[in-house]
């Protein structure tokens, strides 16, 4: 009877081992410099850790094998470091930087690109000036692209002298790369902040790729919640241009940028953390829950309004894009 109950009791360590070790072997698959030798060690990994869990004898002396073999790897993955410098595909090709003096925030390699289809584009790289002091609402959209709980976010600006700014946290890939979420689980891509037009950013997405859905969002967020926000934005961005970091499927992504922009800005004070982080598809239910949409309305009404893709496309590249995209939108919530 004991020796069942050990047993039983062993079982979610086994669990927690597979996982380690396949993640592992994922890890040499995808991120090991020498591109011949991935698949092959990967296997023998994967075969030899399993193999110790069935052969070696006592099962703690098995369990602590896999857990060395784990540790090995994982100390080889923590030592690769982003570069900054490689063959950049045109859309990210510049990383972006901000000087900030006093109110006066210049913004360097601000993107407004000339698309024609979502891959034929000419590259406009722009220098833009703000004023902090002229922010006046922070608004929230939402990308669908297939399921309704994964979705890409952005954050945009409003300034009354000035064009909104949008900003939109992406996978800064090479030339030759495509995105895969289980590469995203690994260090295959490097992380980017894109400021942004929004006849670039939302224009790409409502007009040119295909089976994209773009709602767009006005919130309660005070001015002086989005300057300190904005100043967050900036803040990382600045530190990515200095210091390229990894992209992370799970913990380094656009939505967890976005949260750990919102707390910086609110002094470590932000919300605590929710399961609509990761289910990016469902975080605008959450600004709802968190009373950054107007809760007079109910959330299926305020999502119906915010659909804007019909209007981007009836907008075209028209210097006013960013008015007209927001005609018809739901107030933002009361001031509270």
């Amino acid at each position: 009877m004991s020796r069942f109950w050990g047993g039983l009791l062993r079982l979610p360590l086994y669990f927690v081992l597979a996982i380690a070790t396949l993640w592992a072997a994922g890890a040499l698959y995808f991120d090991l410099p020498i591109a011949w030798l991935r698949g092959p060690l990967a296997f023998i990994y994967g075969l030899a850790m399993f193999g110790a869990l069935i052969f070696v004898k006592g099962r703690w002396r098995a369990m602590s094998v896999v857990s060395l073999g784990f540790a090995a790897v994982l100390a080889w993955w923590l030592t690769l470091k982003p570069t900054g410098h490689k063959a950049w595909q045109p859309d990210v090709a510049r990383s972006p930087w901000a000087d900030i003096d006093g109110d006066v925030i210049t913004l360097h390699d601000v993107r407004n690109f000339d698309y024609r289809t979502e891959t034929d584009f000419t590259p406009n790289w722009e220098m833009r000036v703000f004023h902090l002091s002229k922010l006046t609402a922070v608004d929230y959209s939402i990308t669908y692209w297939g399921s309704p709980w994964i979705a890409h976010p952005m954050v945009s600006f409003q300034f009354s002298d000035a064009l909104p700014l949008a900003f939109s946290i992406e996978t800064r890939k090479a030339v030759g790369q495509s995105y895969s979420s289980i590469a995203g689980l690994y260090r295959q891509y490097e992380l980017i902040s894109i400021p942004a037009d929004e006849r670039d950013l939302i224009r790409l997405r409502t007009n040119y790729r295909k089976g994209e859905d773009v709602y767009l969002y006005r919130t309660a967020i005070t001015p002086d919640h989005g300057r300190a926000l904005f100043l967050a934005y900036l803040d990382r961005l600045n530190r990515m241009h200095e210091q390229p970091q990894f992209y992370n499927q799970l913990t380094d992504n656009c939505t967890t940028n976005i949260r750990v922009a919102n707390t910086e800005a609110q002094e470590g004070k932000g919300p605590s953390w929710n399961w609509r982080v990761l289910l990016t598809g469902k975080s605008d239910e959450l600004l709802y829950q968190r009373g950054l949409l107007d809760r007079r309305v109910p959330f299926a009404t305020i999502k119906q309004r915010s659909y804007i893709n019909k209007k981007a496309q009836a907008a075209g590249a028209s210097a006013d894009f960013s008015r007209l995209i927001r005609e018809g939108l739901p107030d933002p919530a009361p001031s509270r």
